[in-house]
């Protein structure tokens, strides 16, 4: 697109050339690009804009000051209220894709990939955007809902690629920055809501009020509401004027639990659930209902759900010991995982490895230590992600909720905090190591580390094994 096409209404410009695509992050930045200036949370886009050239960008537009480079920049006052402007005028086809939205603070991951799975087994090709990154694509997303650009860019590329239909994680970031302004969302869904991100927002009802915005937006036409959630009534408010859907778990007549998950009835209908926690029977049921929403029959959709798989790092089981990982990072979600493994191994012992992320809501340290010694026997503390903040301190947080008679052990290194509980777990122990899931680094002031908790927990289990053979040889 030529850039005077794209700014005519924004900024006029006497440039002339043509531009590929719009990229606001420099490591995203492809051949052809014009690379959008802001400021961010830590810094500023124009400290970034050699790099940003250095991948290929032809142009920069910056919002506050002139800046000399090697490349065309343009200054256009108040930009980051143009990016909705800018992405539906170069994306154009991002909007013939029809969304399915999903919002909460846990369970987002899973029922978005559940609804993906399903809408697949039934012949819809459709993308799937949220927390584990971006499919059909080679961009990774650190955000649960990336950057307007990005989100734009991708749902074009679906549009052009003949997938009609998108999967979106909505974090109520995304829905307070504007990242999803002008999109095609025809259904939301609800999981439920307690707290999180209240370092960004500034109180439970300031978190809850963003997230009811998602269904009151003039693209949405239908909404999936979980009604056994303290807080359905708000959404529902919100949700006025829309065709409403509601589940809950009283939908199922009968639920009987195994070591593997769950042999469930359903309309008639009698199946197995093969992952862990009625909070998951929730998550299944939220996507079952999207999909009827969407226009598919119980005939249709409920032989399917037995064949769902869970995302990665969401109670994930090792395949030969009782050791799940899972992304639990807020009080609520870590009581349902440790009392998941309670409900489901009643005469195991239930050993806990988690930490806190720094940088983040730090209100919830001491509630989640709390949560976690009441429930589990053994709890070892660690680190998650300390970011720019002191490891120790963090920990030290986590204690504040902690009674002094609960016996914890410390391993501030994750690593052989995971090694140390995997290598010592006895035969009627099961081991949940929560908080970073699927992720595959470690975020510390001064460096990033490559750090996955699968892998860890794998080599761990070969080395117990080692040193199980040499212990029987003596």
């Amino acid at each position: 697109m030529n850039i005077k096409k794209l700014l005519q209404t924004i900024a006029p410009t006497e440039f002339d050339f043509s531009i590929e695509g719009l990229c606001l992050n420099s490591r995203q930045v492809q051949n052809g690009d014009l690379f959008i200036a802001l400021q961010g949370a830590t810094g500023h886009g124009s400290d970034y804009i050699d790099q940003a050239i250095d991948k290929g960008c032809v142009a920069v537009l910056v919002d506050s000051k002139d800046i000399e480079c090697s490349v065309p920049s343009i200054r256009v006052d108040n930009l980051s209220k143009h990016l909705a402007t800018l992405a539906t005028t170069f994306y154009d086809n991002a909007i013939k894709v029809d969304i399915v939205g999903i919002t909460g603070t846990n369970g987002k991951t899973s029922v978005a990939c559940f609804i993906s799975q399903l809408l697949a087994a039934l012949g819809i090709k459709n993308g799937l955007i949220g927390t584990l990154g971006i499919s059909n694509s080679e961009q990774n997303s650190a955000q649960t809902t990336p950057d307007i650009l990005t989100l734009y860019r991708t749902l074009d590329g679906y549009a052009k690629d003949g997938i009609n239909t998108a999967v979106l994680e909505v974090s109520s970031h995304g829905i307070d920055q504007n990242r999803i302004a002008g999109l095609n969302i025809r259904t939301a869904v609800f999981t439920n809501l307690t707290q999180d991100h209240l370092d960004y927002h500034s109180d439970l009802a300031s978190y809850k009020q963003v997230k009811t915005r998602l269904f009151s937006q003039s693209s949405v036409q239908s909404v999936v509401l979980n009604q056994d959630d303290a807080n359905y009534a708000d959404f529902l408010t919100a949700a006025k004027n829309k065709k409403i859907s509601t589940y809950a778990l009283s939908d199922f007549t009968d639920i009987k639990t195994t070591e593997q998950g769950f042999l469930a009835t359903l309309n008639g209908f009698v199946f197995e659930i093969p992952f862990l926690g009625k909070f998951n029977l929730q998550n299944v049921l939220a996507a079952f209902h999207t999909l009827k929403t969407l226009g598919f029959s119980d005939e249709e959709v409920i032989p399917l759900l037995h064949r769902l798989t869970p995302p990665p790092g969401r109670m994930q089981k090792n395949a030969s010991q009782p050791i799940w990982v899972d992304y639990a990072h807020t009080p609520d979600a870590i009581e349902n995982a440790i009392t998941t493994l309670r409900t489901h191994y009643p005469e195991y012992a239930i050993r806990v490895v988690f930490g806190c992320g720094g940088n983040r809501d730090q209100n919830k340290r001491a509630q989640m230590g709390k949560i976690a010694s009441k429930l589990a026997d053994t709890l070892i503390l660690t680190n998650d992600n300390p970011r720019d903040e002191d490891p120790r301190a963090i920990i030290d947080d986590i204690l504040d909720g902690i009674d002094d008679s609960y016996e914890v052990n410390i391993t501030e290194d994750r690593q052989l905090a995971i090694e140390g509980a995997v290598i010592s777990l006895g035969e009627q122990e099961c081991l949940l190591i929560a908080g970073k899931g699927h992720e595959t680094t470690q975020t510390f002031k001064d460096k990033t580390l490559k750090s996955n908790d699968n892998d860890i927990i794998i080599a761990a289990i070969i080395e117990g094994a080692r040193l199980a053979k040499i212990k029987n040889r003596q």
